[in-house]
């Protein structure tokens, strides 16, 4: 064999190992076309629920040129959603403003947790069956108020603000001491029933509106209160690396959610037919379309209100890093509407 020949033959040899080598390296790109979801449970993923029913990922998947395959998975709770995003097993995650913002605050300068939208804008209700409690200055050492994840969750979060508000920063914890983490359906149960140490429980959809059907459950405080008006209940967030790596698979998991938004507006009473039918849930259609179109509810993909959460979450010292808009957290996509 020549040398020119030679010299062919180990360029030839070392391009092959090159491709190799980059193919099985940990830093490779990857390759477009797949998403994994994970979402909980209750209605406020219905958004979810009719991207999925109506294949909406993969339509616009068409769209950018590729074909997608999507892994649809439930987990409950924002601690196992957050484990399996950050150790790289999950794509996308949902959970409620407080604790998306809580891992976007602990990944700053390595995986950069953003937010991608909002499931929507929907009230948690704080509820009481005693009497003698009408607000959250009501409240003793008597009580005990259930929520889903004390002192870290979407609901305390929420009354940590209020509390700061009534009786000072350094108080924000003052009603912990009574709180005990407790599943909405059980605390739901607990509370209508009477008769155990709950004697409050703050509250979500469907729950609060079941709970409030019965004469000894009242409201004392909605989120709403707290937060100025209507604001985003759950978010979707995901990596840098993936937003970054996966642009296409991207732009349609976020142009899917667009839709889906859209489709729930315009025909409420399909969109309740379409969370039974994909949740297999045994509510009562009355009460999910009763639901769907309260008028407090808006299924809406663009952030209200998260701001006051960054804000006054930091100012307790509970996030270290300080967000100087709601633009932060969220990824470009989402910056072209009038979010808050």
């Amino acid at each position: 064999m020549n040398n020119s020949a030679k010299n062919s033959s180990i360029k030839k040899v070392t391009g092959i190992f090159t491709l190799t080598c980059l193919a099985l390296s940990p830093f490779a790109v990857h390759a477009e076309g797949s998403i994994s979801i994970a979402q909980q449970f209750g209605i406020g993923y219905l958004i979810l629920d009719v991207v999925r029913d109506q294949q909406l990922i993969e339509k616009h998947g068409k769209d950018q040129g590729i074909d997608i395959n999507v892994d649809w998975r439930t987990i409950s709770g924002a601690t196992g959603m957050n484990e399996a995003l950050l150790s790289g097993a999950l794509d996308v995650a949902s959970a409620g403003v407080p604790p998306m913002l809580t891992v976007w605050d602990r990944t700053r300068g390595r995986q950069n947790v953003k937010a991608i939208a909002s499931l929507g804008s929907m009230p948690n209700y704080l509820l009481s069956n005693n009497p003698a409690v009408n607000k959250i200055s009501d409240l003793s050492e008597k009580d005990r108020i259930a929520v889903p994840a004390a002192g870290v969750g979407f609901q305390s979060r929420t009354l940590q603000i209020e509390t700061a508000k009534l009786y000072g920063n350094s108080e924000y914890k003052r009603f912990d001491t009574i709180t005990v983490s407790l599943p909405h359906p059980d605390a739901s149960a607990a509370l209508i029933a009477g008769g155990s140490e709950i004697s409050a429980h703050f509250s979500s959809p469907p729950f609060q509106y079941q709970a409030l059907e019965h004469a000894n459950v009242h409201k004392i405080l909605s989120s709403y209160d707290v937060l100025g008006g209507p604001a985003t209940f759950n978010v979707l967030y995901t990596t840098q690396k993936f937003h970054d790596e996966n642009p296409k698979t991207y732009r349609a998991f976020y142009d899917a959610l667009a839709e889906a938004s859209q489709i729930v507006k315009a025909n409420k009473a399909a969109a309740a037919e379409t969370y039974i039918r994909v949740e297999k849930s045994r509510l009562s259609p009355e009460l999910v379309k009763k639901i769907v179109e309260d008028p407090e509810i808006d299924f809406t993909i663009t952030p209200q209100r998260t701001y006051v959460y960054a804000d006054q979450l930091h100012q307790l010292g509970i996030l270290k890093n300080r967000a100087d808009s709601w633009q932060d957290y969220f990824f470009a996509e989402a910056h072209s509407g009038s979010g808050s």
